[in-house]
């Protein structure tokens, strides 16, 4: 079972996510990366304070996942032109100075709404101020010419806006007609989940006229495309914004996140419009002032206080990775929540003008770059994501999970699901091919997540049926390579089929057997890595996969080749240390060797040096030399085959009596070929230089400083290492 569904995030990240429980049914996810589960079939109108209404919402994808409702605007810069965030921040302030207890953020619950079903009646409603911006309008007739009606799905149960939390204890039928006058913006939601529309209106009555219904304006808006109004059309809100996708609602605000962006009201905006804006309501052009569609978010360094509730959480978390878009004028910096009645009465104590103290101040937020309408999560180039078939495992075995991903800069990383999920172990959590052990039976869901910071992020998933069973006996029936050199590292791929991710595979030596864990694992494929130490010496050693108990078993084996090491190693000089009586010849070499260093005063070398242990860095230290002198000296490295390398003849002068110092100078060529017969060849090219310094008290500077010193020979010392210098230079 495959699933496909995109989300915007941070950065190109590729993760598998694991649930345990009965996940065949989790077929999408939203931005948040929420499995929304099967969708719930509308019957009957609900109401939104319901735990029906719950259900059905929890389980919409409301508007598409690359929405600018839905884009994770976490990373977006700051705007700097043509005002820059401080300054928008601080006229959004400003405006509400002349009440202190405005100058925060507060919410109100005012925005309601009802869900219908695909066939709910069409009753006709009367847009009196902009018929010409309403959708849905019917054929214009004696009466209606120009048409101001439209043919809406409204139920008898429409909610008015703030009804029942927002209202002093007034029915639902006393708030539809606005039985005590209070007026207002009597704003209505219409949602058809089915269908994938919402209806939205303003100044929204049920009165004695004909047709009974009358708003000022009415919108339509797609819940499936980001398809926007018309440039210029109004809507519920002054931007010419669909007010459902912003609102808080009861279900995910006990799920402890927002899942969107909100609408946020400001005392004053400009005569201007920003996607996804499409209208404006102001009449200044001062920059400072924040067009409708400004994006708004929380800054991250804010730090949400511990006394906040679940709920207000939820509304920081969002504020920070989706933010709040300008949607309308007020005398409040404000968010809208639903009017449920199923919040507890401390539910948004902090987020209210009464807060004395853990208040959320204007100077918090901050003015982001918006992208636009083909840009950001809308551009083209989204990733996509694989995650492969359906599998059933046993538990000893485990899974081999094998993603596909397209997009650029991929990062990959698995996580189980929901956060916290035990049971589920993953090998490699960066890779895309890696394997997961189960700790009890049952059925899991192992999703695939890829990003790439500009797109929506693309899931998928697989679902994984681990039963207790027995793991077959493994076939093994090619590998490659077939032969690798001695002393060698290699990366073998076996081929076959009834692989587990938990198999191993058995490699002969000269050594003995070697027994290695897989790198990667499919149910025909295996990979694993041999160090160079387990092929130290040329043979026909073979080779098999064993799958581990219940059940399991060996494979027959293959056959690995090692042939002959005739490469000798490498040999790279490090810096000598040099005191008046010694010196320390360090050096490294690109496979395992012994070594030596054989010195004299002259190139006919008298002493050797050995360091007998096979190793990729050696060191050895000459003793009993003779303080202000010149050695000479070699280095050797032989492999484990019995090539052997020589570097050429280097220098080094010991100091004066007393001193210590480090002699600068590498050297990179080696000297001489040798194969396990014995035969050789000699040749090489050397260069070393270096400086030594000591002080009037014998201490010696570093490589490349100078020194001052007292006594003819340090003078001497120093002429003669300026001269070697130059004339190597």
């Amino acid at each position: 079972m495959t699933i496909a569904t995109v989300f915007r995030a941070c950065g190109l990240c590729l993760i598998f996510v694991i649930c345990a429980g009965t996940a065949g049914a989790a077929e999408r996810i939203n931005q948040e990366g929420r499995i929304l589960g099967a969708t719930t079939a509308v019957t009957t109108p609900t109401l939104f304070d319901t735990a029906a209404a719950d259900a059905i919402v929890s389980a919409m994808q409301i508007f598409p996942t690359t929405s600018a409702w839905n884009e994770d605007i976490s990373n977006l810069p700051l705007i700097t032109t043509p005002a820059t965030s401080a300054a928008i921040i601080a006229d959004i302030r400003n405006d509400l100075a002349s009440n202190a207890t405005r100058q925060r953020l507060v919410v109100f619950q005012e925005m309601n709404y009802v869900l219908v079903p695909d066939n709910q009646a069409i009753v006709d409603i009367n847009f009196f101020n902009y018929p010409d911006q309403s959708d849905d309008l019917i054929p214009a007739s004696p009466g209606n010419n120009p048409s101001t009606i439209g043919g809406w799905p409204i139920p008898t149960n429409l909610p008015i806006e703030a009804w029942p939390t927002g209202v002093s204890g007034e029915t639902l039928s006393q708030v539809q007609t606005d039985a005590l006058g209070l007026g207002g913006d009597r704003h209505s939601i219409t949602v058809m989940p089915g269908a994938g529309y919402i209806w939205e209106t303003w100044e929204t009555q049920l009165t004695t006229q004909t047709p009974p219904w009358q708003a000022s304006n009415g919108a339509k808006f797609p819940l499936t495309t980001n398809v926007a109004r018309p440039d210029g059309w109004t809507s519920g809100d002054a931007a010419g914004l669909p007010m459902f996708p912003a609102l808080v609602r009861y279900d995910e605000a006990e799920r402890g996140m927002v899942e969107h962006c909100m609408r946020v009201v400001v005392k004053r905006s400009s005569k201007a419009h920003i996607y996804p804006a499409t209208h404006d309501a102001g009449s200044t052009t001062d920059p400072t002032v924040p067009a409708m569609g400004q994006r708004i978010r929380l800054k991250a360094s804010y730090v949400i206080p511990s006394t906040w509730t679940k709920e207000e959480t939820a509304i920081a978390l969002a504020l920070k990775k989706y933010g709040a878009l300008v949607a309308d004028n007020g005398n409040f910096f404000s968010i809208s929540i639903c009017p449920d009645d199923r919040w507890s009465a401390n539910a948004f104590n902090h987020l209210s003008t009464g807060a004395g103290s853990d208040y959320l101040d204007i100077n918090n937020f901050e003015v982001v770059q918006s992208t636009g309408a083909t840009q950001g999560p809308r551009s083209a180039g989204a990733p996509t994501a694989n995650a492969g078939a359906d599998q059933a495992v046993t538990l000893a075995a485990g899974a081999s999970l094998a993603g596909a991903a397209t997009g650029t800069g991929i990062t990959t990383q698995w996580y189980a699901y929901p956060v916290g999920t035990t049971g589920a172990t993953i090998a490699n959590p960066a890779s895309l091919t890696t394997t997961v052990q189960f700790a009890a039976t049952g059925t899991y869901t192992v999703m695939l997540k890829v990003t790439d910071g500009t797109h929506a992020p693309a899931f998928d998933a697989v679902v994984i049926t681990v039963a207790a069973g027995s793991n077959p006996v493994p076939t093994l029936t090619v590998i490659a390579p077939t032969s690798v050199a001695a002393g060698s590292a290699a990366t073998l791929t076996l081929s076959g089929s009834n692989f587990v991710s938990t198999a191993t595979v058995t490699i002969g030596s000269s050594l003995g057997s070697h027994t290695l864990s897989v790198a990667t694992a499919t149910a025909t494929q295996l990979t694993v890595n041999v160090p160079a130490t387990d092929l130290p010496a040329a043979g026909s050693f073979p080779v098999s996969v064993t799958n581990p108990g219940p059940g399991g078993g060996s494979s027959g084996s293959k056959t690995l080749t090692i042939t002959p090491d005739i490469t000798p190693p490498v040999i790279t000089p490090g810096t000598v240390v040099v005191s008046s009586t010694s010196a320390t010849v360090p050096w490294t070499t690109n496979e395992a060797a012994t070594g030596a260093v054989n010195d004299g005063t002259s190139i006919a070398y008298t002493a050797t040096a050995p360091a007998p242990t096979l190793a990729l860095a050696q060191s050895v230290v000459l003793t009993n030399l003779t303080a202000s002198t010149t050695y000479h000296y070699a280095i050797t490295a032989r492999d484990a085959a019995g090539n052997t390398a020589t570097t050429s003849d280097a220098t080094f002068m010991t100091l004066a009596t007393g001193g210590t110092s480090t002699a600068g100078g590498t050297s990179t060529s080696t000297a001489g070929t040798s194969t396990a017969d014995g035969t050789s060849t000699a040749g090489g090219t050397s260069s070393a230089g270096g400086t030594t310094a000591a002080s009037a008290g014998g201490g010696g500077g570093g490589g490349g400083g100078c020194g001052m010193a007292s006594g003819l020979s340090v003078i001497l010392l120093l002429v003669g290492l300026r001269l070697r210098r130059r004339a190597r230079s």
